[in-house]
């Protein structure tokens, strides 16, 4: 993935992680709505940007994962 859809994946992630520590903290109720719902636009524009990635490979699912590679069998 290019690094700007990694940067909108962490700033969103981050941003509905502080949306949760400042409900538990008694944060008025306008402010919690208000942000939840600027982080669910954040979440659409972080999913459109990932799958809109211009990302290439040349790996197919014959390879497996990269940590645990299926062993290939002899011909």
């Amino acid at each position: 993935m290019n690094n700007k859809a990694i940067l909108w994946m962490i700033f969103t992630t981050a941003f509905l992680i502080l949306i949760t520590i400042l409900s538990s903290y008694n944060v008025t109720f306008k402010w919690i709505f208000s942000l939840v719902i600027l982080g669910q636009a954040f979440l659409i524009i972080t999913v459109y940007k990932v799958l809109k990635d211009d990302y290439k490979t040349e790996l197919t699912f014959k390879d497996g994962y990269q940590d645990h590679p299926i062993e290939k069998e002899i011909e």
